[in-house]
């Protein structure tokens, strides 16, 4: 019998190898996404103090979930942006959670580097 591979399982071994490489540090932190089926989140995380700094995602109050998915992430990645500036936080270490770098995932990291993240 054929069984069907498991996609959040081996998206889950892809994020550990990536996160075997990178981490965060109060200095740099590592900005997480995280992409649901209806959602997308994003986190700028301290993996030394176990913290997490700034988040935003499309269930916050100050953005409006409308329009696809693509540009709900896209405005995700503008807030987590400012977010992170008004914190005094430039540069990042980003974390694609596993996901292809393709899609919400690119468009979200985008509208960060536009407004202001370095990575």
């Amino acid at each position: 019998m054929i069984t069907k591979p498991d996609k959040n399982k081996t998206r889950q071994k892809r994020h550990m190898r990536v996160r075997n490489k990178i981490s965060g540090t109060a200095e740099r932190p590592r900005l997480n996404v995280f992409r649901s089926n209806q959602h997308i989140y994003a986190q700028l995380i301290d993996d030394v103090a176990g913290v997490t700094l700034v988040s935003a995602s499309t269930l916050d109050k100050e953005l409006d979930a409308k329009g696809t998915k693509t540009e709900q992430a896209v405005a995700v990645g503008a807030l987590i942006a400012k977010r992170a500036e008004a914190k005094g936080f430039k540069d990042v270490v980003f974390d694609r959670g596993g996901y292809l770098y393709h899609g919400r995932v690119k468009a979200l990291a985008d509208a960060a580097r536009e407004n202001g993240l370095e990575f």
